[in-house]
């Protein structure tokens, strides 16, 4: 399916939508400011070596210099290799003062820490993670049908090198010949451009950065039939091109610089789709709606005829809503990145038949994805159970943070509830201290049935402790917030 890449770049914030046949399918985002150095390489300079803590300190032109343990140095990658060839070599046969090497970040600096550094080198694609200095293709553990992990080591091990093998990435299960074999290729192209870096001896800048978001979606999406890709920054449109030209040239000729006075997003109502993808209610064309959850441990998904009433019998439009559904369910899987365990209860359905065709249209709308995923039949309580693989975080997780007011309940205290706690915290502290008088603090709205909803219970409770109390607003404070002070 013929797809569209929107980029729009800004200098705090990277986003990307995919588009297919005029509808929002997928967004990326990332936050300048939580983009690490894991997985970084640079050519350091090893300016201190600590015997009694078997480790170094490396400069890689960072605030602070970078810690290399014994362990974590893989002998073959050192420039002036000097290993005596011991299980457990001494930190000086590895390294010296002044020497130069090729390190990776495993660990991003932290407080007064500096970044934790390896000299085992990878690079991650998709699919593959390239590994110099092997000449295998390993598989990921977690691959487990056999002949599925003997398809892939066959594809993948006519490129494996000399000088350079690849592990099989768990994303990898399912995936074709030709994705796996544009990974490879993009791969070793790209420890080509290291190797030659490296040998510029360039220290003040890293000889490898993993890729930013766009760069990355344009890696990933290689293979996928992409009629076009917009971007809203000359700059970054410039460096994509670059970058295609050099890495993947086949999506070259569908790069096109996005100068509109329009914003990107609002074309194919982008920002609006993104909006209603963090709504729990998604309202169908026939009437009817889901309702999705996000938990923890889980994702439920609901489905409600709503104002869909049919045209011939209850039965039917059941079956209209539950197939409508299916759509819907699929793409907002995708499009919020919902991934582990998701349960869906679909509207009861008694119908065998009608059961078969759902759960058939669901499965054919959930192909369209990517990612990979499992379906369950319909269980004895009418619910289908599902899961679909975790890539990244969910547009939720990345958007939306924790209600500093309700916890992140997703509810609120009623006013009466939050009144009714007023009245027996004003009886709590009455008998635990001698006080003349109290002064209730609280929200407009809980204010206002204080002394007016709770009136009479105000002045009863005035009467029982024989002492005034007063009620003030607040009006920076929401609606669970109250103060009872003693004067």
């Amino acid at each position: 399916m013929a797809g569209e890449l929107l980029i729009n770049v800004t200098p705090s914030e990277t986003r990307v939508a995919l588009i297919e046949n005029g509808v929002l399918q997928e967004v990326h985002v990332e936050r300048e400011a939580k983009r690490g150095l894991v997985g970084n390489i640079y050519l350091g300079k090893v300016i201190r070596v600590l015997p009694g803590m078997q480790a170094a300190f490396v400069d890689i032109n960072l605030d602070k210099a970078a810690f290399l343990h014994a362990s974590d140095i893989n002998s073959s990658l050192i420039l002036n290799e000097e290993s005596n060839g011991d299980q457990v070599p001494d930190i000086r046969s590895l390294v010296h003062e002044g020497q130069h090497i090729v390190v990776q970040v495993v660990k991003d600096p932290l407080g007064t820490k500096g970044a934790r550094l390896t000299t085992d080198i990878t690079v991650a694609a998709r699919y593959l993670v390239l590994m110099p200095n092997a000449s295998h293709a390993g598989i990921s553990q977690r691959i487990e049908d056999v002949e599925e992990r003997k398809r892939l080591r066959e594809i993948v091990q006519p490129y494996c090198e000399e000088d350079h093998g690849f592990i099989v990435r768990t994303a990898a299960e399912g995936a074709g010949e030709k994705e796996l074999q544009h990974d490879a290729e993009f791969l070793c192209r790209v420890w080509s451009k290291v190797m030659e870096r490296k040998k510029r001896k360039q220290t003040k800048v890293a000889i490898y950065q993993d890729l930013p978001l766009a760069f990355r979606v344009i890696r990933d999406f290689v293979g996928v039939s992409l009629e076009r890709i917009r971007v809203d920054s000359k700059l970054t449109f410039d460096q994509l091109g670059e970058f295609t030209q050099e890495f993947v040239p086949e999506l070259t000729p569908v790069m096109e610089y996005y100068p509109g006075e329009r914003p990107i997003f609002d074309l194919f109502d982008v920002e609006n789709e993104i909006q209603r993808a963090l709504h729990r209610k998604i309202e169908l064309k026939s009437g009817g709606y889901l309702i999705i959850d996000q938990t923890e441990a889980m994702t439920t998904i609901d489905i409600n005829t709503g104002a869909f009433v049919g045209h011939r019998n209850l039965e039917e439009t059941i079956f209209n809503t539950n197939i409508e559904a299916t759509q819907a369910i699929a793409r907002q899987l995708r499009l919020r990145n919902l991934g582990g365990i998701i349960i869906v209860d679909f509207i009861d359905m008694h119908n065998e038949d009608h059961q078969r065709r759902v759960l058939h249209s669901l499965d054919v709308a959930m192909a369209r994805d990517n990612v990979k995923y499992s379906l369950s039949d319909f269980s004895a309580l009418g619910l289908v159970e599902m899961t679909r693989k975790r890539t990244r975080e969910s547009l939720e997780h990345i958007l939306c943070g924790e209600c500093p007011v309700c916890d992140g309940r997703g509810y609120l205290k009623t006013v009466e509830t939050v009144c009714f706690e007023i009245l027996r915290e004003i009886v709590r502290v009455n008998r635990a201290y001698d006080t003349d008088k109290f002064i209730v603090y609280a929200s407009t709205a809980v204010s206002e049935s204080l002394v007016n909803d709770e009136f009479h219970n105000l002045a009863e409770l005035e009467v029982f402790i024989g002492k005034q109390i007063k009620v003030q607003t607040e009006i920076m404070y929401n609606q669970e917030q109250f103060d009872v002070v003693m004067m």
